[in-house]
C-alpha cells in the first residue's frame, strides 16, 4: 500500500513538473530588463523568451513580436528551444508509460514483473526530461548573470533572471523525485530484476 501511495505521489509530481516545463517553454519571461543605477525609468519593461520578445508599457499596453527567422537566431537559443520541446515531449511520453505501469491501473494486470519495469521506464523518461530541460534553463541563467555583471555592457541593455527560469528550475525537482520514487517502487516489487 505504501508503494501505491509513492507511485501516485510520484505520478502527480511528474505531471506538475511537465506542466511547469510547458509553461516555462511557452512564456516570454526568461529575461527581464534590469532597472539599475541611473536607469530607474520603469515606463517600459522588456522581456525575452524562447519564442518572442515582449514590451510592457506603464500604460498597460503589452506587445509581443515573435522571432522572424529561426536560422538567424543565436545557436544557444536554437538549442534551448530544441531541448525544451524534447523535454516536454519526453514528459508526455513518460506520463503515458508511467500510467500503464502504475499499480492502480488495470493495464498489464497479469503481466508480473513487466508492470513494475514499465513504471521504472516511465521514471527514467521523467529523469531524461528533467535533465534535458535543466540544461537550457541553467545555461540561460548563467548567461544572464554573466551579462548582468559584465562592465562592458551598458546598464540599459542588462537583463535579470525572469520568472520562467525560476519556474524551469523548480519544475525539474518533481521530475527527479518522480524518478527516484518510480525506480524505488519498481525495485521493491517481487521478482524484479533491476536494470
Amino acid at each position: 500500500m505504501a508503494s501505491l501511495a509513492l507511485e501516485l505521489m510520484g505520478f502527480f509530481l511528474g505531471l506538475l513538473g511537465m506542466l511547469g516545463t510547458l509553461v516555462a517553454t511557452v512564456l516570454p519571461y526568461w529575461q527581464i530588463s534590469a532597472h539599475i543605477g541611473s536607469n530607474i525609468v520603469t515606463v517600459v519593461a522588456n522581456m525575452r523568451g524562447l519564442w518572442m520578445e515582449c514590451v510592457y508599457q506603464s500604460t498597460g499596453a503589452f506587445q509581443c513580436e515573435t522571432y522572424n527567422s529561426m536560422l538567424a537566431l543565436p545557436a544557444d537559443l536554437q538549442a534551448s528551444r530544441a531541448l525544451m520541446v524534447i523535454s516536454v515531449v519526453l514528459s508526455v511520453l513518460a506520463i503515458g508509460i508511467a500510467s500503464l505501469g502504475m499499480q492502480c491501473t488495470l493495464c498489464l494486470e497479469n503481466a508480473g514483473t513487466v508492470k513494475s519495469r514499465v513504471a521504472g521506464a516511465g521514471g527514467v523518461l521523467f529523469l531524461a526530461a528533467g535533465f534535458l530541460s535543466l540544461v537550457p534553463v541553467s545555461w540561460t541563467t548563467h548567461e544572464v548573470v554573466q551579462t548582468f555583471y559584465s562592465p562592458n555592457i551598458p546598464a540599459g541593455m542588462k537583463y535579470e533572471i525572469g520568472e520562467c527560469l525560476y519556474l524551469g528550475l523548480t519544475s525539474k525537482h518533481p521530475c527527479i523525485i518522480l524518478t527516484v520514487l518510480s525506480l524505488h517502487t519498481a525495485s521493491a516489487a517481487p521478482c524484479c530484476i533491476c536494470w
